[in-house]
């Protein structure tokens, strides 16, 4: 699909605000683990319940992703769908500074991950429409990672530190909310339901327009589909143990100060700034599967230097950068990849149960049981379990099949001149 040119077009304006209001899902989502230290003194927290703020958010997270983005689907519009997400999960974050105990803070964050999760695929969906093709990867790549890392891992940890440290976590809480509610009502203004036409003219030149509805099991019998809920598994669970657990292993375990610990944290979100830009840019170029493999792979050097590297600050900082560069990977398996392999009428779906088939076993169920090891033996645990999960993720990306349209064009082209020889 050919879309108008220039940098003032409805394309451009969408992926902006579209990424900009991920982007602060991301930073709400995030808030509650950058302020654990200072949660921990009002509340004393285990390393158990600190595993379950960050599991508890990602079964709902994961449920949400599948069931709602479903409902999204089977009701064919997104933006009402959008507009409640932000109201909710805004409020969610008020409710947080609000808890006087562990319990009503989980349930918050909980509710939170609730409507968090089918945001990603709901917004994903509408882009897939929206975007040219030239640019389906890099858009899906700006919008999921590129403001989700400037805002969720880049600005959180030095924009909440600072607010805790002067006024107290309760009001790191109250203004994380805001920014929510200033999305939606930009939402609701401007942006515009997509086209039913414009989508089933899109499914026309997709490979994988499936006429009949999809079920569940449908989904999981494509293999990319399948492949990319397994990549899932791992590879949430590597980002999501490392967001959790780094900040208390490097203030608890390496003894750093709360700031330094900030300031490493912020790396990790450049990082994925830049990899979430750069990694579907170029997989829009030369494929997704070799690009998911690099990238994956290149996860175990953020744990591996948090555990062993004990030289400069700056080095550490320039080490965890390029490991957590493993993040420019999730825009192509939660959304690019199966959006590109079966019809874009389901797409929120085929998204949803990736995101959904991840955050249960990898960000509820493998996260929880970081917790849990951590406490059994000690904060090194859940970080050696970061090295394993992105070894595991990184051999899964073998099995894909490549489904990028221009390397598709390249492959077909090379198949033609073959048999013409």
């Amino acid at each position: 699909m050919q879309k108008r040119s220039g940098v003032f077009t409805y394309e451009n304006g969408l992926l902006v605000l579209l990424g900009l209001s991920f982007g602060v899902a991301f930073f709400d989502r995030n808030a509650a683990t950058i302020l654990v230290p200072y949660i921990d003194e009002d509340l004393q927290l285990t390393n158990t319940q600190v595993g379950f703020l960050g599991s508890g958010l990602a079964i709902t997270w994961a449920l949400g992703a599948y069931l709602i983005a479903r409902w999204s689907d089977a009701r064919g519009v997104r933006k009402p769908f959008l507009l409640a997400f932000l109201v909710i999960f805004s409020a969610c974050s008020f409710l947080s500074g609000l808890a006087p105990n562990y319990p009503v803070l989980l349930i918050s964050r909980m509710i939170m991950g609730l409507v968090e999760g089918p945001f990603l695929p709901v917004c994903l969906a509408i882009m897939a429409v929206e975007s040219s093709e030239h640019r389906r990867g890099i858009n899906a790549g700006i919008m999921q990672n590129f403001f989700a890392a400037l805002l969720g891992q880049s600005l959180a940890p030095l924009v909440l530190v600072p607010i805790a440290d002067a006024f107290g976590w309760r009001s790191a809480f109250f203004i994380a909310g805001i920014p929510g509610l200033i999305c939606a009502a930009i939402v609701l203004l401007w942006v515009r339901e997509p086209s039913r036409a414009a989508q089933d003219a899109l499914d026309v030149s997709t490979a994988g327009a499936e006429g009949a509805r999809m079920s569940f099991t449908q989904m999981l019998s494509v293999r990319n589909v399948l492949v990319c809920c397994l990549i899932s598994v791992f590879m949430v669970a590597w980002m999501i143990i490392g967001w959790t657990f780094l900040p208390r292993f490097f203030t608890d375990y390496r003894g750093l100060p709360a700031p330094t610990m900030g300031y490493l944290m912020t790396v990790l979100g450049i990082a994925s700034a830049v990899s979430g830009f750069c990694a579907p840019a170029i997989s829009d170029r030369i494929g997704r599967k070799p690009i998911m493999i690099a990238f994956c792979l290149a996860g175990v050097i953020t744990p591996l230097a948090a555990l062993y590297f004990q030289g400069s600050l700056v080095v550490l900082g320039l080490l965890m950068f390029i490991g957590w560069t493993a993040t420019g990977a999730f825009p192509l398996f939660m959304g690019v990849i199966p959006g590109e392999t079966i019809s874009r009428r389901y797409a929120a779906t085929a998204m949803g149960l990736v995101v959904c088939v991840g955050e249960v076993i990898g960000g509820f169920g493998i996260t929880a049981l970081s917790g849990r090891l951590a406490d059994l033996f000690d904060l090194t645990t859940p970080v050696l379990m970061m090295v394993a999960c992105a070894i595991a993720g990184g051999v899964l990306c073998f099995f894909l099949v490549e489904t990028a349209p221009a390397k598709l064009r390249a492959l077909a082209a090379e198949r033609a001149l073959a048999k013409a020889a």
